[in-house]
């Protein structure tokens, strides 16, 4: 479906947008692309990203968006080394909790927690990373009946290839195209907000016929930037395919899951990768993502877009073409 959409940042390169309400009003936690000079490689090193703005509107397609500012820099986090990924945020008792995830001077991603008093920051960060954590792109789910959980992973350049059952490998490995694929991975958070209640679990998505995703369903399985949200009581993991350019969903009836694979919610963009959040605002659906137009197709100059998105009687998301 061709949908109307809509460049948020023009005057910036912002990308993997985290979205979520708080008073009313959209808030808007990117990462944030500059021209670092490092060469373009599968790891993702050219992603040098070191800071985050907060953008915020009340009205993602014609409204203002207002720029907050600079909210956290890698020279505020005391165990930083290099690529301010992507971020979430959640709210709980009147705090904000943003999750970054940033590689350390071991050059190892793990994820960090900064605190602020308001959604639109700044954030102070906690002195260490969350014991156990590694790869990327946090996520949260408040589950409105006081837990909130945190989905994460990434392949490649994400890191989760070099670990099996949390515990770090030798060595990466991946599996064979006709065994199960690398799974992002789901934990509770602790009442705190600052650390894993539990060990972290397996996201496993299954095919129609109930078994799980396999490595070399390329086109369907896990690779990268995990989102949650609820529609008529269901849960909906959505996810990036990674190689192959597609924002994909799948549906389950608890926060762990499983979740069984129901389709494509975003066609290939311009530029490499595809990265999401999808959120409801007065009423309407918005997909907000990001496509690399504005800078010429360099893939590691991204921009923000939203669109509204669209459910069909049955529940299922009505695909959005990426190149429209």
């Amino acid at each position: 479906m061709k949908k109307e959409k809509r460049y948020l940042v023009p005057g910036d390169y912002m990308a993997d947008p985290a979205v979520h309400v708080f008073n009313d009003r959209l808030y808007i936690y990117p990462s944030h692309d500059w021209e670092s000079g490092i060469p373009e490689n599968d790891n993702g090193d050219h992603f040098n990203m070191k800071d985050y703005h907060v953008f915020s509107t009340d009205n993602p397609m014609t409204g203002e968006i207002t720029d907050h500012g600079l909210v956290l820099t890698t020279e505020d986090i005391p165990w930083a080394g290099r690529q301010l990924w992507d971020c979430d945020i959640a709210e709980k008792h009147g705090k904000y909790y943003m999750y970054f995830p940033l590689k350390d001077q071991n050059d190892i991603f793990r994820i960090g927690v900064a605190i602020g008093e308001r959604p639109e920051g700044p954030f102070i960060p906690q002195p260490d990373p969350m014991r156990g954590s590694h790869s990327i792109d946090p996520a949260i789910l408040n589950d409105g009946d006081g837990n909130y959980y945190m989905y994460f992973g990434g392949l490649w350049g994400g890191q989760l290839q070099r670990y099996r059952d949390n515990k770090a490998l030798e060595s990466a490995t991946f599996p064979a195209d006709n065994e199960p694929a690398i799974p992002a991975r789901i934990a509770k958070l602790s009442e705190d907000m600052l650390q894993f209640a539990e060990e972290p679990k397996p996201v496993v998505i299954l095919d129609e016929n109930g078994e799980p995703l396999t490595a070399g369903d390329n086109k369907r399985r896990f690779f990268e930037a995990s989102w949650i949200h609820k529609y008529n009581g269901k849960y909906y993991f959505s996810y990036s395919t990674g190689d192959t350019h597609l924002l994909c969903y799948a549906i389950g009836d608890n926060p762990y899951g499983p979740f069984t694979y129901q389709g494509v919610i975003l066609t290939p963009v311009v530029g490499w990768t595809t990265h999401h959040a999808i959120v409801e605002y007065k009423g309407k659906w918005y997909l907000f993502h990001h496509d690399s137009v504005p800078s010429g197709g360099r893939t590691w100059l991204r921009s923000l877009k939203v669109c509204e998105l669209e459910y069909d009687a049955d529940g299922r998301i009505i695909t959005i073409d990426g190149l429209e």
